[in-house]
Parts: C-alpha cells; structure tokens; sequence
C-alpha cells in the first residue's frame, strides 16, 4: 500500500491589528515547525530578524539551537521543546489553534487555526498561499501598538516628522493595504527549490 500524503490548510493572522493582517496556507504535513516559522516568515515579509516561538496545547517550542533561548530558560519551570523536533502531522488535527510569536521585544502574536487536513497523492515539496489580506508590517516599529500609532500618522498627518522618518525607514512608500499574493507565493518557490529552512 503507497504511503498517504497530507497537507494541512492554515489560517494565520497577526494579533491585535485591525484591520487584520493574514494568510491562509497550505503545507506538507510532515515539516518541522522549524520550516514552517520560515513558510511564516516568507508568506508575511518578515526578515527572520529575531527569535521565535510556538505554543501549542501548552507546549512551547523554541529554537533549542540558540544560545539565547537556552540561557534566557535557565531556571524557569516550564520545559521547552525543539522546534526542528516538532512535526506537524504528530502536532496538529482540524479545529486546533494555537501561536506563533515572532520578535520578543515587539511581540508580533499570530494565531493559527487548523483549518483542514487533506489527503493528497504526493508532497506538494513547497508551501503555497491561497489567501491572504493586506501588507505585513515592517519590522522593528514597535510591534502592534507602534504600528497602529504609524498607521494613524500616514493617514491623518502624512508630512509629520512621525509618518516622515517612518516612510524613510522603509525605503519611501508603504501601503497598508497591499498583498502581493504572487510575490509571497515566488518567495515561498524560491525557497522550496534552494531547500532554504528545511531542517
């Protein structure tokens, strides 16, 4: 009998911005939540800059592998796990939600929900984005509340020196409302085809 393929259809959106920022997935079953932070951070536009986190049935999965996680854990209670060790298909079923935190310092919480797991006849071997509404925001603004202050700024005071120095800082324009579904998804084949972030 040939082996069953999955995939697995998720739903992520950033926490505390509105309107939301989100993306609906689809990913092998059989990745690590390693890959799947890096799908995370391809399919969104962030720069994998800063540590991260998954918590999922109580459970935090941390990248094992950096010097600062494991000294910042040191005498803590809670056990961590690896997330290179954490594999969805063991993890995950239909329904489920959990998180994702990117950027301790400013706090990007995503929440994912399981949408849907599918049998399929073989790996798809890349992530794709199905969906998916309105621009990431840049990275190191402050998380969601200093980007609500940016976004305030850009609309209704656009030539002061808060919307100013913002739009220098990420290269002249910025709009809130774009999602470029094909350059996500390109981003996503580029890095299935160089076997970037497969551990």
């Amino acid at each position: 009998m040939a082996k069953q393929h999955t995939v697995i259809v998720l739903r992520i959106a950033i926490a505390d911005i509105t309107p939301p920022v989100w993306r609906r997935l689809v990913v092998d079953s059989d990745i690590s939540l390693r890959a799947l932070h890096h799908i995370i951070q391809a399919a969104f536009g962030w720069n994998s800059a800063h540590l991260h986190d998954f918590r999922i049935e109580g459970r935090n999965y941390c990248m094992l592998d950096n010097e600062y996680i494991v000294e910042g854990n040191l005498g803590m209670e809670e056990e961590i796990f690896d997330d290179r060790k954490g594999k969805l298909n063991r993890l995950l079923y239909p329904g489920q939600r959990f998180s994702y935190q990117y950027d301790f310092g400013d706090s990007w919480d995503h929440e994912i929900e399981v949408e849907r797991i599918e049998a399929v006849p073989e790996p798809m071997g890349a992530a794709a984005i199905v969906d998916g509404a309105r621009a990431c925001p840049p990275e190191d603004v402050g998380g969601p509340w200093g980007y609500s202050e940016i976004l305030k700024a850009l609309k209704s005071k656009p030539r002061n020196d808060q919307a100013r120095e913002f739009l220098e800082w990420v290269g002249g324009k910025f709009d809130p409302e774009l999602f470029d579904q094909r350059a996500a998804n390109a981003s996503l084949s580029r890095m299935a085809w160089n076997r970037w972030g497969q551990k």
